[in-house]
């Protein structure tokens, strides 16, 4: 393969808005559309790893080790169950390197380093973050081609997409000039909620071009793949939660075509 994967960082300072749910159920949407997708965990709960059913306990060396012990993204890697599927994974360890980069000349460029040597090998690599603005997530928006913003339709939801967009503005300037918003998607969206439709139409009033179309709908069953270690289209193909993430998957395979 030698086209060079895209690089996309799934961002949100704010927990709980369904950020690693679309960056596991985005990703096995792809594979079912015929790509061959990686994930990074660049968070320290490690809750994309566990996701996509890997059992840390199990795991020797993992994203930490990348950072800090000169492992390369080969040695870290791992398949998943789903074919065309990879993970970097992560665990808690990993808070110890945003300290130990800190010394470090180019710590805002060492994810860029680490993936630099698999990028022919995938369509797309999606890197699921931290919630915080810290270090790793700086890397993250280094080493990646486009953002996706996965936001819950709740009060404080614009106030902190304002944050993030300046962040975003702030790293293209300084350290990655192509960096671009990929868009935006609506995630535990109550259509029964007159907030839910408010928010909506604030977020589409800013973000014209850069709002997906398909929204994730607040879905039992997704909430309950992951202590399957499934994404929602193994777990349940049928759901509103999986339909939605395919809908996702088919409107961001379209925009690449554009």
């Amino acid at each position: 393969m030698n086209k060079k994967a895209k690089i996309i960082a799934v961002v949100n300072q704010k927990g709980g808005v369904g950020k690693t749910t679309t960056s596991i159920n985005l990703a096995a949407a792809l594979v079912a559309k015929k790509k061959k997708v990686l994930l990074v965990d660049s968070d320290p709960q490690g809750n994309c790893s566990s996701g996509v059913g890997i059992n840390m306990k199990k795991v020797r060396v993992h994203l930490y080790h990348a950072y800090s012990s000169g492992y390369s993204a080969a040695e870290v890697r791992l398949s998943t169950h789903i074919k065309n599927l990879d993970i970097i994974p992560s665990s808690i360890d990993l808070v110890a390197a945003e300290i130990e980069m800190i010394g470090l000349e180019n710590r805002e460029s060492q994810l860029k380093f680490t993936l630099e040597p698999l990028i022919h090998e995938y369509d797309y690599i999606l890197i699921d973050c931290a919630p915080s603005l810290g270090l790793l997530t700086l890397n993250a928006l280094t080493t990646s081609d486009s953002v996706l913003i996965p936001m819950q339709c709740e009060y404080f939801a614009m106030e902190g997409l304002a944050q993030l967009v300046t962040t975003i503005r702030s790293v293209k300037k300084s350290f990655n000039k192509s960096l671009f918003i990929e868009g935006l998607v609506l995630t535990m969206f109550d259509k029964r909620n007159k907030l839910t439709h408010q928010v909506a139409a604030e977020v589409k009033n800013h973000f014209v071009n850069q709002l997906f179309t398909t929204v994730i709908p607040r879905n039992v069953r997704l909430s309950e793949c992951p202590s399957h270690g499934k994404s929602i289209i193994e777990y349940d193909k049928n759901s509103s939660g999986a339909i939605a993430y395919i809908n996702l998957a088919k409107e961001f395979l379209e925009k690449q075509r554009k």
